[in-house]
């Protein structure tokens, strides 16, 4: 058996020292060790996005970054995005214009959006459009994703 990892990690602002095993991903370690569930686990192989938080400022799937990864790194969740415990301008605009349906894939959709809305002068639609290409939605909801994210980046919400 090969022992575990020290790893130390800011996670939502948090600095967080954590024993994890080598072959436990950051999703697991945030869902299962940290109990931070708003990250979903859905395909594991990099294909939905559900799983979709910030590393550094980057959106990744976090079912494909081994937690030993993430050593040093500035993790943030879907939890993370929230503003003095109120919802974010981007988690706002989700509910305003029904971006919700089940939900499920909402949490990767709004990190993906929130670095995309952050790091985009210019926004486009299409530009949009792309940055959340690897979340997939099977609700089909994307139209309201799309204005929700064009309402926070058009307003210049950051």
């Amino acid at each position: 058996m090969i022992a575990p990892s020290r790893i130390e990690v800011s996670v939502n602002g948090r600095s967080r020292t954590l024993e994890v095993a080598p072959h436990h991903t950051l999703l697991d370690v945030l869902r299962d060790d940290l109990r931070l569930t708003g990250t979903k686990e859905c395909c594991l192989v990099g294909e939905c996005g559900a799983c979709t938080v910030l590393i550094d400022g980057r959106p990744v799937d976090s079912c494909l970054v081994l937690a030993v990864e993430a050593d040093g790194a500035e993790v943030t969740t879907v939890e993370g995005l929230a503003i003095d415990g109120r919802l974010s301008p981007l988690q706002q605009a989700f509910l305003d214009e029904g971006a919700t349906q089940c939900g499920f894939c909402i949490p990767g959709q709004l990190v993906a959006a929130h670095a995309f809305v952050r790091d985009t002068r210019h926004p486009t639609r299409e530009a949009a459009e792309e940055a959340i290409a690897g979340n997939l939605c099977r609700c089909a909801g994307y139209e309201q994703i799309l204005d929700a994210i064009m309402a926070v980046a058009e307003a210049g919400e950051r």
